[in-house]
C-alpha cells in the first residue's frame, strides 16, 4: 500500500469525495489552511472523510475569505480500521486530549468512555474528542476516523457486551506476570484468526470488588496487568494498546 505523503498538508472532510469534484471548506477550514498554514490558490491539500480513500486536492478561491478544494487523482485506497473498541473511564481535560490522541495513534476503531463507581469524571465534551480524533487521524496518514461513543455506565457494557469480542482488562490486581504471553495464548485458543477486541482501563481509584467481579463473568475475557508500576490512566492506554497491537492486533 502507498505510504502518506507527510509533506502535503492533510484535511479531514466530512463530505464524498471523488475525481473531479469541487468541495467547499467551512470557515474553520479555510482559516487553517489560509491563515495557519498560509496556503494559496493552487498549492496542494490531501484529503480523506474514511471512506472514500485519500485524494490530492488542489486550493482554490471560492469568493471573498471562501476556499475550496478541487479534487484531482486518489493517492490511496481505503483501508478498514482494526476491530479495537478502546472502553476508558474519563479523564480531565488535558490527560483525555492526550489519551484521545494517542489511541487513536494505535489503531482504535471506537471510542467508548465508560462509567464506574470510583470514576472522577462523569461529564465529557463529545465534540471536543472528535476534534483531537480528527486531529490525530490527520497528522499521522490514518485513513479512518474512529467511532466516538457517548458515555455509559459499566453495568449498561456488561449487559450489552458481545460475548463474541474479546475483553482485555487491565487490572492493577490481575496477577498475571508475562501480559504479552497472556494475549498470545488468547490469540492461540482461537487459531490466531483476526479477532473482534475491546482494551479496558478503568479509573485511577480502580475497580470496586463487585465491578471486578461482574467483568469477569463475562464470557471473553483476559486480564492483565501492566507491568510492575502503577500507571495513570493515560500510560496504561499507551501501554495496553501497544501490547494488543503487538500481539493480537496489526503490528504482526
Amino acid at each position: 500500500m502507498p505510504r502518506c505523503d507527510f509533506h502535503a498538508p492533510r484535511l479531514y472532510l466530512d463530505a464524498p469525495i471523488e475525481e473531479g469534484a469541487s468541495i467547499a471548506l467551512d470557515a474553520s477550514q479555510a482559516n487553517y489552511l489560509g491563515n495557519v498554514l498560509r496556503l494559496k490558490a493552487g498549492d496542494g491539500v490531501l484529503v480523506f472523510n474514511g471512506r472514500d480513500g485519500e485524494w490530492r486536492g488542489t486550493l482554490a478561491s471560492a469568493g471573498k475569505r471562501r476556499l475550496a478544494l478541487a479534487i484531482g487523482t486518489r493517492t490511496r485506497p481505503q483501508t478498514a480500521a482494526l476491530d479495537l473498541h478502546y472502553l476508558f473511564a474519563p479523564l480531565k481535560h488535558a490527560r483525555l486530549d492526550y489519551m484521545v490522541q494517542k489511541a487513536v495513534e494505535m489503531g482504535v476503531s471506537r471510542l467508548q468512555p465508560v462509567l464506574t463507581r470510583h470514576a472522577q469524571v462523569t461529564r465529557i465534551n463529545l465534540e471536543r474528542m472528535r476534534a483531537n480524533a480528527i486531529e490525530a487521524t490527520e497528522q499521522c496518514g490514518i485513513m479512518t476516523l474512529p467511532e466516538i461513543r457517548a458515555p455509559l455506565t459499566l453495568e449498561r457494557l456488561i449487559a450489552e457486551f458481545d460475548p463474541d469480542r474479546l475483553l482485555i482488562f487491565c487490572d492493577e490486581e490481575a496477577q498475571v506476570k508475562d501480559p504479552v504471553a497472556a494475549l498470545s495464548q488468547a490469540r492461540a485458543a482461537r487459531g490466531g484468526r483476526p479477532l473482534a477486541l475491546a482494551v479496558l482501563i478503568g479509573p485511577e481509584g480502580g475497580f470496586a470488588a463487585d465491578e471486578r467481579a461482574a467483568l469477569l463473568e463475562l464470557p471473553n475475557v483476559v486480564r492483565l496487568a501492566l507491568g510492575p508500576r502503577l500507571l495513570r490512566a493515560d500510560t496504561a492506554a499507551v501501554a495496553a494498546l501497544a501490547l494488543v497491537g503487538a500481539v493480537l492486533g496489526d503490528w504482526r
